[in-house]
């Protein structure tokens, strides 16, 4: 597959970056996060705030809409982006506390950032992964010995794999794989038993389904908003996807979409030849659509994300006759 083929162009990038920031005004000087932009859309993106920067910045949203005031975590973490150079090996508490306490003394992010040379860019490439997954939602929950619909606030994005099933995982983007040609690993493997299920982490349509030789089995979904493709990977051998899901379908944020497994890593189809069963996951992040079939394509870091979709997780329960898994409890995006 062309896409596949062409990821390793970006392991390069990072030598271009310095040449790069000379041509084109777009790109931060004090950081290799950049973007290279040749026009009105972002070329490159590295996606790197901490779980912990995550963790507070989400909780702050949260308590911020649940007192009736506006406080987005995408907005904060642009801002300490933009201090950091997109570097959050610098990343400080205090720096988000002292935010905050400006914030709650009047003063506007507007302000903040007018001064910040690159606040939008990191704006526009921090929101192009996280729009969206945080909001209003409805989900089913037991309470009292039933089964009730609960109004929420709050992530609505869900972790990939099913609740109470077993997963180890650890930042593993940029390794080296060496099947078919030395390249960089521009995804986050998620070692669990074959046959887990593998839950959309977003709502959104379903772009392609079948084969591949270096994912085997695999899923692509985009988002909503067009500028998210998830790619779910190495899915079971024979029984790979889940029972109705075709392409051109829209799912739903933690619908069961396939199963873990081991395929890949050859032409045949149907062929185990990953020696670990686990989900590969990537998110390509797509600014304009010539970007998602090229020697450009932008793949994010997700360790520490998926670390905070831990906080939503989906539990499944199985038909014992057609051994097929579906969500226990429903979610609807919809509320009032």
């Amino acid at each position: 597959m062309k896409r596949l083929r062409n990821r390793i162009v970006l392991a390069g990038m990072g030598l271009l970056l310095a040449a790069a920031i000379l041509a084109f005004p777009y790109l931060p000087v004090a950081s290799s996060s950049a973007v290279e932009s040749k026009g009105d859309y972002i070329k490159y993106v590295e996606f790197n705030p901490c779980y912990a920067a995550l963790d507070r910045a989400l909780k702050e949203d949260i308590r911020a809409h649940e007192e009736g005031e506006s406080r987005s975590w995408i907005d904060t973490l642009a801002y300490l982006g933009a201090k950091y150079g997109g570097d959050f090996s610098k990343y400080h508490a205090q720096d988000m506390d002292e935010l905050f306490q400006k914030l709650e003394n009047g003063s506007t992010m507007e302000e903040l950032t007018a001064s910040m040379q690159y606040y939008s860019y990191y704006r526009e490439a921090y929101g192009a992964v996280l729009e969206g997954l945080v909001g209003e939602f409805r989900e089913e929950t037991e309470q009292d010995g039933k089964t009730v619909w609960k109004e929420q606030y709050g992530l609505k994005a869900f972790f990939p794999l099913a609740k109470n099933f077993a997963c180890e995982h650890y930042d593993d983007f940029g390794s080296q794989r060496t099947y078919g040609y030395t390249r960089r690993h521009l995804g986050h493997d998620m070692m669990a038993a074959t046959g887990t299920p593998v839950l959309a982490i977003e709502s959104g349509v379903v772009e392609v389904m079948g084969w591949n030789q270096y994912g085997g089995w695999r899923i692509g979904i985009r988002s909503g908003n067009g500028r998210r493709y998830y790619y779910y990977a190495h899915l079971r051998q024979n029984r790979p996807f889940a029972e109705g899901l075709e392409e051109g379908q829209t799912v739903q944020a933690g619908q069961v979409i396939g199963y873990v497994g081991h395929t890949g890593y050859s032409t045949k189809e149907n062929v185990n030849n990953i020696q670990i069963p686990h989900l590969h996951l990537g998110l390509e992040l797509i600014f304009d659509e010539s970007q998602k079939e090229s020697d450009n394509e932008i793949w994010v870091d997700l360790y520490a994300f998926t670390q905070l979709l831990n906080r939503h997780t989906g539990e499944t329960v199985r038909d014992p006759e057609t051994k097929e898994y579906t969500r226990k409890y429903q979610f609807d995006e919809e509320t009032g």
